[in-house]
Order: C-alpha cells, then sequence, then structure tokens
C-alpha cells in the first residue's frame, strides 16, 4: 500500500489533536467567562442589556472569539475520528461526529443571534426591550440547553468509545461520563458545570500530548 501523503500523515498525529483541542478548551473557557459576565441578574436587566457599554464590550470580545473555538473544535473532531473512528462501527462513529458537528452548529447559532442584536444597535436601530430579552433568551437556549446536550452527547460518546479502544484510562472515561451526564440530566446549567465541557476537552487533550512525547522518548527497537 502506498505510503500515506503528508497532509494527511500530519493530521493523524496524536499531537494535532492535543494542541486543537487546548486551543478549543482555553478559548471556550475566555467565551463563557465573557458571557457570565454580561449575563443579566435579573428579569428587568435582560431587556436591557444592549443598553450596558461593559455588557456589550464583553459580549463582542466572545463573538470574536467564538469562530476560532468552532475551528479549534472540528479539528480536534476530524483527527479523533481519524484516529480512531476506522476502528469503531457507524453507531458510534455517526453519534461521535454528528454530536460534536450540532454543537458547533449551536454555538455558531447562538452567537449569530447576539451578534444580529448588537449589529442593530451599533446601527443605531430603535430598541424594543422585548426584543432584547427575546434574543438573550434564544441564545442561552441555543447554548446553554441544546448546545450543552450536544456536548454532553459527545463526551458520553468518545467515553465509550475510549474504553472499548482501551486507549482511554478510566478515570478519564469516568470523568468524561460525570460531564456527559450532568450537562445531560441539570437544566438550567449552573455557572460552573458549563466549563465541565471544555475542561473536559482539555484533560483528554493533555493526556494525548504526554503520552505524544513519552512515545517519542522511547528509544527505537
Amino acid at each position: 500500500m502506498d505510503k500515506e501523503s503528508g497532509l494527511f500523515a500530519a493530521v493523524r498525529q496524536p499531537r494535532a489533536a492535543g494542541i486543537a483541542g487546548l486551543a478549543f478548551g482555553l478559548i471556550l473557557i475566555g467565551v463563557l467567562l465573557l458571557l457570565q459576565s454580561a449575563t443579566p441578574t435579573s428579569v428587568d436587566e435582560s431587556g436591557t442589556w444592549t443598553d450596558d457599554e461593559g455588557r456589550r464590550e464583553a459580549i463582542s470580545a466572545a463573538l470574536a472569539l467564538i469562530p476560532f473555538a468552532g475551528i479549534a473544535f472540528l479539528w480536534f473532531i476530524a483527527v479523533v475520528r481519524s484516529s480512531f473512528g476506522h476502528r469503531q462501527d457507524r453507531f458510534f462513529d455517526a453519534v461521535f461526529t454528528g454530536s460534536g458537528l450540532l454543537f458547533v452548529a449551536m454555538l455558531f447559532a447562538a452567537a449569530a443571534v447576539l451578534m444580529a442584536a448588537l449589529s442593530l444597535v451599533d446601527a443605531g436601530v430603535a430598541r424594543d426591550p422585548e426584543a432584547d430579552a427575546e434574543a438573550w433568551a434564544l441564545a442561552s437556549a441555543l447554548l446553554g440547553s441544546f448546545g450543552a446536550r450536544m456536548a454532553a452527547v459527545f463526551a458520553l460518546t468518545v467515553s465509550t468509545a475510549g474504553l472499548r479502544l482501551g486507549s482511554m484510562p478510566k478515570v478519564v472515561a469516568a470523568l468524561g461520563y460525570a460531564t456527559g451526564l450532568l450537562l445531560l440530566l441539570t437544566p438550567p446549567l449552573p455557572r460552573w458545570a458549563q466549563l465541565l465541557f471544555p475542561a473536559w476537552v482539555m484533560t483528554l487533550s493533555i493526556l494525548v500530548l504526554v503520552r505524544e512525547h513519552s512515545t517519542r522518548r522511547l528509544p527505537a527497537a
């Protein structure tokens, strides 16, 4: 069989998955912290969040980071899928890939809703407090409810696949199951729980990088 081209060989390197996962986790944690800092603290504030310059700046910064988080996560999915997808049955492969793509779609959809609201503010369009409240509620539902469920399915599927293949330590898989179940069964999510998914992806990525480093240091047979 011919050797794979340099591009495809590089894509399948564990280091690429580790770096992409770390980038995703760090960026998404930053995004979530920025959005949490701008979250209205009462029902009354939910209709006036566009009037607060500090909130708008925090949300704008989060929106600028979200595309990079999505790209890093797509890269993470591609590398992980290439490393064990051909050894998994089609059911796990479909659920793993589909849940990851839907998570990114929900993340981008929530960002689009907030960006549309801010664009109207920047354009000087007269705003209705009810419309601002609905925009915030819709973005929160997309990311905090539906996006969190897709992240849960992703964590549960990857943890199961890792255990079946024997490529994931039981501790990391247990953390994946705990993260997935909490995201799946806890509506609405407390603020700290929103950080669990990127933290778990970072933990998995660090494990991949450590293993890659250890493998490279082993003497050739």
